[in-house]
C-alpha cells in the first residue's frame, strides 16, 4: 500500500515532536553508562512510569548472572541494571516485539555529558540517537497504535534492556524468551545512516578471553625452567589474525598480563572480537579455535582457559523478514520519506531476535551519526517521521499485512 487510508492518517495526527523531544533530553540528561547501576536504575524508573501509559504491565527483570574475566585470569561476576518489560494483551493471538535499550557507552566520568544545539534541527548529545530518541519514538508510535480500533486485536512485548551496548548478556535469554512466537519484531537503534537508511544484513560478533597459565623462573639464571605465558598469548595473537578471512574479521584487542623484566612471567590473558558473516563461519571458527588452542598447550607447556563466544549471531535476512522491510520501505513511500538499506558488520539486539526466525527491521529510531563518540547527534524532526512510521507500519501489521 502506497498511500495512507483515511484511519492511518488520522492515526497519526496525535503524534506531538516535542513530547518526543522532551522525553529525549530527560532520559539522555541522566547518564546510563552500562556499568553506572544508579544511573541506570534512575532512568529505568523514568522509563517505567513513562511506558505505563500503554494498556499493559509494566516489570522490572532482573539481569542474568554474568561472569568476566579480570586482568589476572580470575572469572568473577559482573553486575548488571534491571530490564524493562511492558506487556500489552498477552492472550492475543498475533503479538510483536519492540526492543530498545537504555545503557549508553559513556560512563559517569566520560567528559561527554552535555546536550548542546548544534543548529535549529540537529541536537549533540550522549545517548540521543543511540538510543533516548528511539524508546521515545517507540513509545509515541505505541501510543498513536492504541488509539486506533486495530490495535484491540494485536498484542505486543516491550523489552528495554540495560546491557546492549557490551552485548545484551544479562538479558539475552530475556529476548530469546520474548521473541518466541511472535509474528514481527521492531528495535530503535538509529539509522545506519543520517538520511535514514535502515540496517539490512548483520554480521555476527563474538567476544572472547583467553587465560594462559605458564611457569616463573628468573629470567638470567634458569630460563629455562619457566613457562612464559606472555610468549604463548602473543603466538596466539598472531595465529588468530592469521585464521582471518572475508567471511570472519578477527580483532585482537588486549593482552593483559607479564612480570618485572627479570621473570618469566607465568600469566598473561588474551582479549579478542570476531565478527562472523555466516553461522557457517562462526561454527568453522569454533572448530578451529578448538585446535589451535590445544596446538598452543603442547608447543609451550602452558595450560590454557578460553571464556566467551559468540553473543550475537549472524543476522542473514531471509523472505519473510524482507516482506518486513518492503513493508516499511512502503510505508515510508506513503508518508513522503524514501526508505533504503544496506548490509552492515555493526550488531545489536536485532541479531538475537532474528535467531529465532522473527523477522525483524532493527533500525526503526531517530536519524542521526557518529554514535559512540562525543560528536553523537541526532536529527530532531525524524522524531515525528519515525514515530509515524511506526505507527502506521504496526498499524498496518495489525490490520492482516502478511509476512
Amino acid at each position: 500500500m502506497t498511500q495512507l487510508s483515511d484511519t492511518e492518517t488520522r492515526l497519526i495526527e496525535g503524534i506531538d515532536q516535542n513530547r518526543m523531544l522532551e522525553r529525549t533530553q530527560g532520559w539522555a540528561a541522566i547518564n546510563s553508562g552500562t556499568n553506572n547501576l544508579d544511573g541506570l536504575a534512575k532512568v529505568a524508573a523514568e522509563l517505567a512510569e513513562a511506558f505505563t501509559k500503554l494498556p499493559g504491565e509494566v516489570t522490572l527483570r532482573d539481569p542474568a548472572s554474568v561472569t568476566v574475566v579480570d586482568a589476572a585470569g580470575r572469572e568473577v561476576e559482573k553486575p548488571h541494571g534491571q530490564h524493562l518489560v511492558c506487556c500489552v494483551r498477552p492472550e492475543a493471538q498475533r503479538r510483536f516485539l519492540l526492543t530498545g535499550h537504555m545503557d549508553t557507552v559513556f560512563p559517569a566520568d566520560h567528559p561527554f555529558q552535555k546536550q548542546v544545539w548544534l543548529d535549529d534541527e540537529t541536537l549533540n548529545g550522549p545517548g540521543t540517537a543511540d538510543m533516548k530518541a528511539g524508546l521515545a519514538i517507540m513509545l509515541e508510535a505505541l501510543t498513536a497504535l492504541e488509539t486506533s480500533d486495530a490495535a484491540s486485536a494485536i498484542g505486543y512485548d516491550v523489552m528495554i534492556n540495560s546491557d546492549e551496548e557490551t552485548g545484551s548478556l544479562s538479558s539475552a535469554a530475556l529476548i530469546d524468551q520474548l521473541a518466541r512466537g511472535k509474528h514481527a519484531a521492531l528495535t530503535y537503534e538509529p539509522s545506519a545512516k543520517p538520511d535514514g537508511t535502515l540496517a539490512h544484513a548483520r554480521g555476527g560478533s563474538g567476544n572472547y578471553s583467553v587465560t594462559f597459565t605458564g611457569k616463573s623462573a628468573h629470567a638470567g639464571r634458569n630460563p629455562q625452567d619457566g613457562r612464559n605465558a606472555i610468549v604463548a598469548a602473543a603466538d596466539c595473537t598472531v595465529r588468530l589474525k592469521a585464521m582471518q578471512h572475508g567471511d570472519l574479521p578477527i580483532n585482537p584487542a588486549k593482552i593483559d598480563g607479564g612480570a618485572a623484566n627479570n621473570v618469566v612471567p607465568d600469566h598473561a590473558v588474551l582479549r579478542f572480537n570476531i565478527r562472523p558473516k555466516s553461522t557457517e563461519a562462526a561454527e568453522r571458527f569454533a572448530h578451529d579455535l578448538k585446535a589451535l588452542l590445544s596446538e598452543l598447550e603442547a608447543a609451550h607447556e602452558v595450560s590454557i582457559h578460553c571464556h566467551g563466544g559468540i553473543s550475537r549471531p549472524p543476522k542473514p535476512v531471509d523472505p519473510t523478514a524482507q516482506k518486513l522491510f518492503d513493508l516499511v520501505r512502503d510505508t515510508g513511500a506513503a508518508l513522503g520519506q524514501t526508505i533504503g538499506w544496506q548490509s552492515t558488520g555493526g550488531v545489536c539486539d536485532g541479531n538475537n531476535i532474528a535467531a529465532n526466525h522473527v523477522p525483524v527491521v532493527d533500525t526503526m529510531g531517530v536519524r542521526g551519526g557518529k554514535i559512540h563518540s562525543p560528536d553523537e547527534f541526532m536529527i530532531v524532526p525524524s522524531l515525528t517521521e519515525r514515530a509515524q512510521l511506526s505507527a502506521v507500519v504496526l498499524h498496518r501489521l495489525a490490520t492482516g499485512e502478511s509476512l
